[in-house]
């Protein structure tokens, strides 16, 4: 069965003309519409909702006489409301449905003798059309063709970039404090108090990559309760992040810094406020966070924040292990969205499905940047389709991006790998855009970004001959932790 999209285009008698776009379902199958509204034909609108168009005695003769008839959805199929409408002289069948629209799902063969265009729409839409565009309306339909290029990708791109970038350069700047604490020994007991951040060991690393395999099929096959597991993680780690980040831009501020003391301990009333507005940002999107039309804002924010702390927070210590974490990881990825749709029994990967929420589950991670597609066509007349990029396919090559930097501040190399791999990045992110408009089918972006950051910095540490200190890393910890 095929359930396509289009256009219905309403105008109304005025002058000048009053128009406006309506969602449809049609199925190609049965009848094919023109692709663009300069070559469709307006007829005018009969509106029969008060019938349901079972029985050809329950309209009044001649009243569908090459017209455009809408009448409602009932307990009688689709073919039966066609050929009664096509006997009475109708050019076009529309099905009015209070329910959410479905797919038309008769059979093919059934419809050989139908000529018609027959289409759903919403009921509240007719409601619409009445009161907008008055009793008497012209309509046509058409489907245009999707858009090969959605600038909502461009708007992906953008915070990917930024946010990996301003991950590692934060990275660098606690690097850059660290080697002042080691310099000052007064400061070196205060700035390990401070210091927050995880070193990942290779044997870490595998357990990481794991876990987030045991993890995805758990996801799979319990995705109704842990969904909501999931959600809550991130709300408190997104409000602690955005605290982190808020919290580290604020500190530069040498203003409003007055303190206030509880059970023998100081803190700035700044900060408080700060807590209590990061934990409010994240309450406010697990209540509203089905709502489309501007939760995606907030949690594209939120997860932005998660990000960059995770990326400076979490210490590559050498490159050896940032190619076993990219290269397992790049496996993980090519595996589950490439590999799983010859094991599971429906034929999809399990990545996709965990994405799209199993079973046509409404609830969806919050472990993606969602950008509304910007292009108009009947996909976002119909609803609101999003461009997705997952939170791993920032954090994993910025993981790397990080640890470039923090190498060069270690050996005051003028940002060279931190700016060659941020580039790679760039490029990596433009590879897999142009490899999902061609293929039309969602693509594991660590499949293209981990070639290019890998390989950006491998050519820039052999170039400069510093391959060897690059992949075993700086020891200078070692040197001052007892």
């Amino acid at each position: 069965v095929a359930a396509d999209e289009g256009i219905l285009h309403a105008s109304g008698n005025g002058v000048p003309p009053v128009t406006k776009d309506y969602c449809i379902i049609y199925n190609s199958n049965w009848v094919s519409l023109p692709k663009s509204l300069d070559s469709a034909t307006f007829r005018p609108l009969e509106n029969l909702t008060s019938t349901v168009l079972c029985n050809s005695s329950e309209v009044p003769s001649g009243s569908m006489k090459d017209k455009a008839v809408v009448v409602m959805r009932g307990n009688c199929t689709f073919l039966e409301k066609a050929r009664i409408a096509q006997s009475s002289g109708a050019k076009m069948l529309l099905i009015a449905s209070k329910p959410r629209l479905s797919p038309l799902s008769d059979n093919k063969t059934d419809f050989e003798d139908v000529t018609i265009p027959v289409a759903l729409i919403r009921y509240n839409d007719i409601v619409d059309m009445q009161l907008t565009l008055g009793s008497e309306v012209n309509v046509t339909l058409y489907s245009p063709p999707l858009p090969e290029f959605d600038y909502s990708m461009v708007v992906i791109f953008l915070i990917a970039v930024f946010t990996v970038a301003l991950g590692g350069y934060w990275s660098g700047v606690a690097e850059l404090e660290n080697l002042k604490a080691i310099a000052s020994p007064g400061e070196r007991e205060t700035r390990r108090k401070k210091e927050e951040n995880v070193t990942f060991t290779p044997v870490t690393v595998i357990l990481f990559v794991v876990i987030c395999c045991v993890m995805l099929v758990l996801l799979y096959f319990f995705y109704k309760w842990l969904v909501y597991v999931i959600i809550s993680v991130f709300c408190l780690a997104s409000a602690m992040s955005l605290y982190n980040c808020l919290a580290a831009l604020i500190g530069e501020i040498p203003f409003g810094q007055c303190r206030i003391a509880c059970c023998n301990k100081s803190t700035e009333v700044r900060l408080i406020f700060l807590a209590v507005f990061c934990v409010a940002a994240a309450v406010v999107w697990a209540v509203f966070r089905n709502e489309d039309r501007w939760a995606w804002i907030l949690q594209d924010i939120l997860g932005v924040a998660f990000c960059l702390n995770f990326i400076k927070t979490l210490k590559m210590p050498n490159f050896k292990s940032c190619v076993i974490l990219l290269g397992l990881l790049l496996l993980y990825d090519v595996f589950f969205v490439f590999i799983t749709p010859f094991i599971t029994k429906n034929g999809a990967s399990i990545m996709v499905e965990v994405a799209a929420g199993p079973f046509g589950n409404s609830e969806k991670l919050p472990v993606v940047i969602r950008v509304p597609r910007l292009e108009y066509s009947a996909s976002t007349l119909c609803d609101m389709p999003f461009s997705l990029l997952g939170f791993g396919d920032i954090i994993v090559p910025g993981l790397l991006v990080a640890y470039c930097r923090r190498f060069d501040v270690q050996t005051s190399s003028s940002s060279v790998y931190y700016i060659s791999c941020t580039i790679a990045y760039a490029i990596g992110m433009v590879l897999t855009f142009v490899v999902l408009a061609l293929m039309k089918m969602g693509q594991p972006a660590l499949l293209y970004l981990v070639p290019c950051t890998l390989v950006t910095s491998s050519l820039v540490a052999w170039r400069r001959k510093e391959m060897k200190k690059f992949w075993k890393g700086s020891n200078y910890q070692v040197g001052w932790m007892p």
